[in-house]
């Protein structure tokens, strides 16, 4: 009888939530503002990949990689996504709730932008749908200021080339009859910038490109320019001034992919993704975002 009753409560539940509601991942006693696992860090190639300086110390395999990287956001380190296409995701030990809790927003992505100088990569959130903590549901893209605009290509892919040499440039092809290379800048003086555990000749990365803002300005500097809103290290309106370099993100703003609201309540997983291929002039090298911190805040 008793196994009888709980069958049925279960059953009462279930039929309860709605196709879109999802029970949010329990929250624990002690539970961070700050994510607390990196379940995939696969970069594009790029002038920090590898480096010492930036941390690349015995990482030689997919899993240290993602070791690497979880490592250095819980120590607020920058992690670098590389050039166009390169990704990182992680998650928490709660759901984010679509609250609006710190002025409007749910959650922050801390990146090294300043005026003029801005690195954007998109933003996708998942609910852990079948919850099984694993991001393996669907995507929803944070729609951003450059969203819908003819300039913007949702479906860029670039394939990367495995150099044959220590310290040459990567050979990159895109999908849409473009090339290129990641170039090799003698101040970042790693033998190879095309990650040292990826045992591929080479990898393609698949995403949303934005149009390149990259100028010189009167005095010959060379500026990236920046971006309206909703793209991680960018120097844009939905910076705070007194958090510092944080880009602000709503959960509300997520859209499937025909573009309606996806409507989602909360979310477990946040994957950000290099949104440009440019190189740039003067010795400064790939555009490449770099992010310290991603966390929460509805906690306070």
């Amino acid at each position: 009888m008793k196994n009888t009753l709980k069958l049925l409560v279960f059953c009462f539940l279930i039929a309860s939530c709605s196709k879109d509601e999802v029970i949010k991942k329990p929250e624990t006693e002690d539970y961070s503002p700050y994510i607390n696992k990196v379940y995939e860090y696969k970069p594009a190639p790029g002038q920090f990949i590898n480096e010492t300086a930036s941390g690349f110390t015995n990482v030689t395999t997919a899993n240290a990689a993602v070791e690497y990287a979880e490592r250095r956001l819980k120590n607020s380190e920058y992690v670098s996504l590389g050039g166009f296409g390169g990704y990182i995701v992680a998650g928490f030990d709660h759901s984010i709730e679509n609250k609006g809790g710190f002025n409007g927003y749910d959650f922050s992505i801390k990146g090294n932008q300043f005026d003029d100088s801005s690195e954007p990569a998109v933003v996708w959130v998942m609910q852990d749908v079948n919850k099984n903590k694993l991001p393996d549901d669907v995507w929803y893209e944070l729609k951003g200021s450059e969203y819908g605009k003819s300039e913007t290509i949702s479906d860029y892919s670039v394939t990367y080339y495995k150099p044959q040499n220590p310290r040459e440039n990567v050979r990159w092809t895109d999908n849409k009859g473009g090339s290129g290379y990641i170039e090799y800048i003698p101040v970042h003086s790693q033998d190879y910038y095309y990650p040292i555990w990826i045992a591929d000749e080479s990898y393609t990365l698949t995403g949303i490109r934005l149009e390149p803002k990259f100028y010189f300005d009167n005095e010959g500097t060379y500026s990236t320019g920046n971006y309206g809103w909703g793209y991680a290290d960018n120097y844009g309106s939905d910076m705070i001034a007194s958090e510092g370099k944080k880009n602000f993100f709503k959960i509300s703003n997520a859209v499937k992919q025909d573009g309606a609201n996806a409507d989602l309540q909360r979310i477990d997983f946040i994957k950000i993704q290099n949104a440009l291929n440019v190189q740039g002039l003067n010795g400064v090298g790939e555009s490449s975002p770099e992010i310290l911190s991603i966390k929460d805040e509805n906690i306070q």
